[in-house]
Protein backbone atom coordinates (compact mmCIF):
# COMPACT_ATOMS: atom_id res chain seq x y z
CA UNK A 1 0.00 0.00 0.00
CA UNK A 2 1.69 3.19 -1.17
CA UNK A 3 0.05 5.44 1.42
CA UNK A 4 1.30 3.30 4.33
CA UNK A 5 4.05 4.96 6.33
CA UNK A 6 6.42 3.72 9.00
CA UNK A 7 4.75 3.63 12.40
CA UNK A 8 1.22 3.13 11.06
CA UNK A 9 -0.55 0.25 12.80
CA UNK A 10 -1.81 -2.78 10.94
CA UNK A 11 -3.56 -5.89 12.06
CA UNK A 12 -6.79 -7.81 12.30
CA UNK A 13 -9.97 -6.93 14.20
CA UNK A 14 -11.86 -9.80 15.81
CA UNK A 15 -15.35 -9.53 17.29
CA UNK A 16 -15.92 -11.06 20.71
CA UNK A 17 -18.50 -11.04 23.48
CA UNK A 18 -15.71 -10.25 25.99
CA UNK A 19 -12.76 -8.56 24.24
CA UNK A 20 -10.58 -8.34 27.36
CA UNK A 21 -10.93 -12.06 28.11
CA UNK A 22 -10.16 -13.04 24.52
CA UNK A 23 -7.16 -10.68 24.47
CA UNK A 24 -5.84 -12.36 27.64
CA UNK A 25 -6.24 -15.80 26.00
CA UNK A 26 -4.26 -14.82 22.88
CA UNK A 27 -1.73 -12.85 24.94
CA UNK A 28 -0.94 -15.99 26.94
CA UNK A 29 -1.10 -18.31 23.91
CA UNK A 30 1.29 -16.20 21.81
CA UNK A 31 3.37 -14.54 24.51
CA UNK A 32 2.34 -11.12 23.19
CA UNK A 33 1.61 -8.34 25.67
CA UNK A 34 -1.71 -6.56 25.92
CA UNK A 35 -0.76 -3.15 24.57
CA UNK A 36 -4.05 -1.35 25.11
CA UNK A 37 -7.33 -2.02 26.84
CA UNK A 38 -10.46 0.08 27.27
CA UNK A 39 -14.14 -0.78 27.58
CA UNK A 40 -15.12 -2.77 24.49
CA UNK A 41 -11.61 -3.02 23.00
CA UNK A 42 -8.36 -4.80 23.81
CA UNK A 43 -5.22 -5.08 21.68
CA UNK A 44 -2.34 -7.57 21.70
CA UNK A 45 0.82 -7.23 19.61
CA UNK A 46 4.34 -8.68 19.59
CA UNK A 47 5.84 -5.17 19.38
CA UNK A 48 4.57 -1.57 19.47
CA UNK A 49 4.65 -1.36 15.66
CA UNK A 50 2.45 -4.45 15.32
CA UNK A 51 1.00 -6.46 13.79
CA UNK A 52 -2.00 -6.13 16.10
CA UNK A 53 -4.94 -8.30 17.05
CA UNK A 54 -7.72 -5.91 18.01
CA UNK A 55 -10.55 -7.55 19.96
CA UNK A 56 -13.77 -5.56 19.75
CA UNK A 57 -17.05 -5.83 21.63
CA UNK A 58 -19.81 -7.41 19.57
CA UNK A 59 -23.34 -7.18 20.88
CA UNK A 60 -25.38 -10.22 19.86
CA UNK A 61 -22.20 -12.14 19.02
CA UNK A 62 -22.80 -15.56 17.45
CA UNK A 63 -19.82 -17.86 17.52
CA UNK A 64 -18.94 -19.47 14.19
CA UNK A 65 -19.48 -23.18 13.71
CA UNK A 66 -16.66 -25.51 12.70
CA UNK A 67 -16.89 -27.25 10.39
CA UNK A 68 -19.24 -24.90 8.53
CA UNK A 69 -22.88 -25.98 8.59
CA UNK A 70 -25.83 -24.75 6.54
CA UNK A 71 -27.84 -22.13 8.38
CA UNK A 72 -25.16 -21.52 11.02
CA UNK A 73 -22.66 -18.67 11.45
CA UNK A 74 -19.70 -19.51 9.20
CA UNK A 75 -16.11 -18.78 10.23
CA UNK A 76 -15.16 -15.65 8.27
CA UNK A 77 -11.45 -16.01 8.99
CA UNK A 78 -9.12 -17.94 11.25
CA UNK A 79 -5.59 -17.74 12.56
CA UNK A 80 -2.88 -20.25 11.65
CA UNK A 81 0.06 -20.58 14.04
CA UNK A 82 3.08 -22.74 13.22
CA UNK A 83 4.36 -24.74 16.18
CA UNK A 84 7.40 -26.91 16.88
CA UNK A 85 5.57 -29.65 18.79
CA UNK A 86 1.92 -30.15 17.86
CA UNK A 87 0.88 -32.21 20.89
CA UNK A 88 2.55 -29.81 23.32
CA UNK A 89 1.02 -26.75 21.64
CA UNK A 90 -2.46 -28.31 21.67
CA UNK A 91 -2.13 -29.18 25.36
CA UNK A 92 -1.02 -25.62 26.18
CA UNK A 93 -3.89 -24.07 24.21
CA UNK A 94 -6.41 -26.32 25.95
CA UNK A 95 -4.94 -25.44 29.34
CA UNK A 96 -5.47 -21.75 28.48
CA UNK A 97 -9.14 -22.33 27.61
CA UNK A 98 -9.29 -23.54 24.00
CA UNK A 99 -11.17 -26.68 23.02
CA UNK A 100 -10.19 -29.23 20.41
CA UNK A 101 -12.60 -29.21 17.46
CA UNK A 102 -14.30 -32.50 16.69
CA UNK A 103 -13.48 -32.22 12.97
CA UNK A 104 -9.74 -32.45 12.16
CA UNK A 105 -9.15 -32.31 8.39
CA UNK A 106 -5.34 -32.71 8.33
CA UNK A 107 -2.83 -34.87 10.17
CA UNK A 108 -0.28 -32.09 10.76
CA UNK A 109 -2.85 -29.42 11.73
CA UNK A 110 -5.08 -29.20 14.79
CA UNK A 111 -8.20 -27.06 14.70
CA UNK A 112 -9.04 -25.59 18.08
CA UNK A 113 -11.80 -23.27 19.23
CA UNK A 114 -10.85 -20.19 21.27
CA UNK A 115 -12.89 -19.21 24.36
CA UNK A 116 -15.18 -16.98 22.24
CA UNK A 117 -15.85 -19.73 19.70
CA UNK A 118 -13.49 -18.73 16.86
CA UNK A 119 -11.62 -21.61 15.22
CA UNK A 120 -7.83 -21.34 14.91
CA UNK A 121 -5.18 -23.78 13.68
CA UNK A 122 -1.93 -25.01 15.13
CA UNK A 123 0.26 -26.24 12.27
CA UNK A 124 3.31 -28.49 12.39
CA UNK A 125 5.57 -28.35 9.35
CA UNK A 126 7.87 -31.17 10.44
CA UNK A 127 11.07 -29.95 8.81
CA UNK A 128 11.87 -27.46 11.59
CA UNK A 129 13.26 -24.91 9.12
CA UNK A 130 10.24 -22.61 8.86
Amino acid sequence: MRSRRSGMWWGTAIEAPDPAALARFYSQLLGWPIGHEEPGTAIVAPAPEGPYFVFQQAEGFRAPVWPPADGEQRPMMHFDFQVGDLDEAVAEAIELGATLASHQPQENVRVLIDPAGHPFCLCFDGDGDS
